[in-house]
């Protein structure tokens, strides 16, 4: 018997006398006692806030990155434990692994976009400088810092290992400790990789905590420095949000709830095409995976008319074979449901949409299983018909969250995006075709409505990751019905942990606060040339001014020659003057940056080890044969990158004899530690 534990301000706490019983979907019989301890909730938050908070703030962002990518590979050695478990879900080794994998693959993620898009410090920069006065003396910058309070992350049944990463990892990075309530069905497998976190030491005391059963007034006493984020249903947000204090105290709440996904098939798609195939697919997988318990799953097949036929005989087909069963049994290809209570409200809903639809797959009452019997939350894969989606309501409104999936015909590409957009939002729409006009007329017209649209067709179904895969690296959420907030998305995710603030002063003062230097903020003259300075030499606003170098005709039309590039701006008098742009014949922008480099690089072997990029290259003024310029050198930021070397962001900026800027850019090098 499985006897979950919570985990509370550092002390695991094991179920109490008000245990709840939580049975198996497979066998139906009891597979766990969870919850029913009392917790002491502010001790959790206090713990949380006045231990975990501070540990987290004090590193930055490339440190709490390390963590998480250390923590992702402590649990990618050890997930066969959990897969072990998985089979007591319902969830069968293919299912798992989009909840494990899945899980333990978003962590390596978030803590790369920390480590590649995120600043080796302790406030996040977000965007450029704002210039607020004419002199320059008085500037604005938006910045985003960790809040202080707890992120409580509040899971449902169908991902107890993802569910809690995905929201684990961004809050983390942010800097923001985090309490995990998986949903009790599941909540044996959340709290086993749970305490392999815990047991890992990886993260600082009162980082993660675990709450098993209920959360009791914890949400009664968050506050304005305070997140919650949820995975659920509708009405089960719809509670939550409801909750005074978190309305008084202004909350932060993020909500990713089951939608009415839908997909439509392109109608320049015919039968035998890769698109079509890609379809099919897609589809019959998104109704069989997990028993069709995702909240990114197909509800809504929106199809061309002509083609309801096909459609219809390729799904029915395909969905024939799927063999239902034992999850444990490598054979097995669809699993139970989650509870019996789960298989249940399916079966609720399935009653209400029958009115306006006709079952083509799937008796409920006559279910052909592989090696479980029959007091198991097993439903067969259950496609249907709406002949007519216009006038129905309950298939555009009501979700069996199960392997349920409804076939809709529509007249046109208008119609088909009219049907999608009545689901009332949605996490995910997807669409089948070959045309990229007809994707660019569907999104223009249901972006609007949708947190995600996936495209797939010939060219990319080969590599396409699915319909109902949701992937750090792109926004998971979507509006109305979908909840209208937002999770994962690369850094987007890591942000909602974090307050925006804009702060305004001088470039000296901001250039303090960020670590990073600003136009009209002090430079600092090195003893040395600063290639020849290590990376924990080289101070921020180290400036190096170079001597200046004249550019003559005959070095413009050596360069024109040299490299090729003949462009009349360069080579014709005449032409040039025509152009509004040009007095007469300029010097090459790139002549300008060799020339650049000429006067500011130091040739001999030092600690400088490569220049790996320019960023925002911009030319403000033309060089005419005889103008000379000059080179202003100054780092900009530093961000370690590895055990031997780090990378230097340099402000170049070019003058000419009149001091005017003729061009600007970042330069990238890579400074090793040690001489």
């Amino acid at each position: 018997m499985l006897r979950p534990a919570s985990y509370a301000a550092g002390k695991w706490i094991e179920p109490g006398a008000e245990a709840r019983a939580v049975h198996g979907p497979v066998t139906g019989e009891q597979i766990a006692m969870a919850g029913g301890a009392p917790l002491d909730v502010q001790a959790m938050l206090d713990w949380g806030r006045n231990v975990g908070g501070p540990a987290l703030r004090r590193m930055g962002f490339h440190d709490r990155a390390r963590l998480i990518k250390a923590l992702a590979l402590y649990l990618g050695e050890r997930k066969e434990e959990l897969y072990a478990l998985n089979p007591l879900t319902g969830a069968t080794r293919r299912d798992g692994a989009i909840d494990i994998d899945g899980g333990i693959g978003t962590m390596m993620v978030i803590a790369s976009k920390g480590r590649r898009e995120m600043p080796d410090g302790q406030v996040y920069v977000d965007g450029a400088v704002e210039g607020l006065s004419r002199s320059g003396t008085f500037v604005g910058q938006h910045i985003a810092v960790p809040l202080q309070g707890v992120a409580v992350l509040i899971n449902a049944f169908n991902f107890p290992v993802w569910g809690m990463l995905e929201k684990l990892a961004p809050a983390i990075l942010a800097g923001m400790p985090v309490i995990v309530k998986p949903a009790t069905q599941t909540c044996y497998l959340t709290e086993a990789c749970f305490r392999m976190i815990v047991d890992s030491g990886i993260l600082p005391e009162g980082a993660v905590q675990l709450v098993i059963g209920g959360t009791g007034d914890m949400l009664d006493r968050l506050g304005a420095q305070d997140v919650v984020s949820f995975t659920g249903s509708m009405d089960t947000a719809l509670h939550l949000r409801a909750n005074p204090s978190l309305m008084r105290n202004s909350t932060r709440f993020h909500a990713e709830q089951d939608s009415l996904n839908a997909t439509i098939l392109g109608a320049d798609v015919r039968v035998d095409t890769p698109a079509f195939d890609a379809f099919i697919k897609e589809v019959a997988n998104e109704i069989t995976i997990k028993a069709g318990q995702k909240c990114t799953a197909i509800r809504r097949i929106i199809v061309p008319d002509p083609m309801m036929q096909r459609v219809s005989e390729a799904l029915s087909e395909r969905l024939a074979k799927v063999v239902i069963g034992d999850p444990a049994d490598d054979a097995v290809r669809m699993g139970a449901l989650a509870s019996g209570s789960q298989k249940a409200d399916v079966l609720e809903k399935l009653r209400a949409l029958a009115g306006e639809t006709v079952r083509l797959t799937g008796d409920p009452e006559a279910v052909d299983l592989r090696g479980a019997g029959p007091d198991g939350a097993f439903l067969a894969p259950t496609l249907l018909r709406c002949d007519a989606p216009d006038a129905a309501r309950a298939v555009h409104e009501l979700e069996a969250f199960g392997p349920v999936s409804t076939l809709m015909a529509s007249r046109d590409t208008e119609h088909a995006v009219q049907l999608s957009n009545r689901g009332g939002g949605s996490l995910v729409a997807s669409l089948f075709t070959d045309d990229p006009q007809i994707a660019r007329d569907v999104i223009l017209t249901c972006a609007a409505w949708h947190g995600r649209i996936y495209v797939n067709g010939a060219a990319s179904a080969k590599d396409a990751t699915g319909h109902g895969a949701p992937l750090p690296h792109m926004v998971h959420g979507g509006p109305g019905r979908a909840g209208g907030g937002e999770e994962l998305g690369g850094v987007r995710g890591v942000l909602h942990y974090m307050q925006r603030t804009a702060i305004q002063g001088s470039p000296q003062v901001i250039a303090a606060i960020t670590d990073q230097w600003q136009p009209g903020a002090s430079e600092i003259e090195g003893p040395q040339h600063p290639f020849q300075r290590t990376f924990d030499e080289i101070e921020i606003g180290e400036t190096l001014n170079t001597d200046s170098r004249q550019v003559t005709l005959e070095d413009i039309a050596h360069f024109a020659e040299f490299t090729g590039d003949t462009f009349y701006a360069h080579t014709d008098e005449d032409a040039a003057k025509a152009n509004p742009f040009f007095p007469g014949r300029v010097a090459h922008g790139y002549l300008l940056l060799s020339f650049a480099a000429g006067l500011f690089v130091q040739p001999d072997p030092g600690p400088v080890l490569a220049n790996t990029g320019l960023n925002g290259l911009s030319f403000q003024k033309p060089v005419s044969p005889g103008d000379t310029i000059r080179v202003r050198l100054t780092c900009k930021r530093k961000t370690r990158r590895t055990d031997s070397y780090g990378e230097v962001a340099w402000n170049v900026t070019l003058t000419n004899q009149d001091a005017e800027q003729v061009a600007q850019y970042e330069l990238l090098t890579m400074v090793s530690y040690t001489r």
